[in-house]
């Protein structure tokens, strides 16, 4: 079997962080006085992807839950 280096893919790859306690607290207060997602996301400074990622796994039915969130990790 052959298995292909590729610089320029490799190169191009994203990292990925988990979101802070901090980031979550912005999240949930900027959340709270109906911010939209997309400005929500250029105010930290995170992509668009991994806010709507974290709303999914972190909403109930009363919204943004930042404790779930918390322990969740």
């Amino acid at each position: 079997m052959l298995i292909a280096f590729s610089p320029a893919r490799d190169a191009t790859m994203k990292t990925y962080k988990q979101l802070t306690y901090a980031q979550r607290c912005q999240i949930y207060a900027l959340k709270k006085i109906g911010m939209s997602q997309n400005i929500i996301a250029k105010q930290l400074n995170v992509s668009q992807s991994t806010l709507s990622r974290e709303f999914a796994r972190n909403t109930g039915k009363r919204g943004y839950r930042i404790n779930q969130a918390t322990h969740a990790c």
